[in-house]
């Protein structure tokens, strides 16, 4: 895949600097990853005619490519990549929604999907918001639940993948995952046996 050479070897050298143990590197890279997910999401996903729910995993992972594609990027800095796409995606999607609800004040409201297995955004702007609200929330609690968040929903990432960036077993990611969409659910309104459950550090 074409790209930036410049670009790429900036993107490399954040991440083998984020594996030598500078946690500076890993905001430098957002930057850089929001700019390309912000350039794809517009493209692809954006269509405001569209009202199915938005798959970011293959837009992650195109990014990836475009930026990383490199056989000395280990699974750490790997790690560090997708952690750093997790948070962008996060903001991509949430500076779009708030544009939208600006522009959109007053309609109807659609329910965000937090499934088990399959978690996708939806297009709905004020729900998107609440959960981004939430989600900071639960960071001051369990920064790691928060992560596992980021990673399952915004970037679509699996179990095992998530499980590999923040280096924990995916039976630790279930757990994790469990919890956090029942501590959210709660925080957002939801209803249901989960409602009482809250995150453990």
């Amino acid at each position: 895949m074409n790209s930036d050479p410049s670009l790429r070897v900036t993107t490399r050298e954040l991440i083998e600097t984020a594996e030598r143990g500078d946690p500076a590197a890993l905001n430098q890279l957002i930057p850089l990853i929001y700019d390309e997910l912000k350039a794809l999401a517009h493209r692809r996903l954006f269509d405001e005619r569209r009202q199915d729910s938005m798959q970011t995993t293959a837009l992650v992972h195109e990014v990836y490519l475009k930026l990383v594609d490199d056989e000395r990027v280990t699974q750490q800095g790997r790690g560090y990549f997708f952690a750093a796409a997790s948070r962008a995606m996060r903001q991509v999607l949430v500076d779009r929604a708030r544009r939208r609800l600006a522009r959109k004040r007053g309609e109807g409201i659609e329910f965000v999907t937090l499934d088990e297995d399959n978690p996708v955004v939806t297009p709905d702007a004020a729900e998107l918001i609440a959960l981004d609200d939430a989600l900071t929330l639960l960071a001051d609690q369990s920064l790691r639940h928060a992560q596992v968040v980021e990673f399952r929903y915004f970037a679509g990432m699996s179990v095992e993948e998530t499980a590999t960036a923040l280096g924990v077993s995916p039976r630790t990611v279930k757990s994790d995952w469990a919890m956090a969409r029942a501590w959210l659910f709660a925080q957002l309104g939801g209803k249901g046996n989960t409602a009482s459950a809250s995150p453990r550090r």
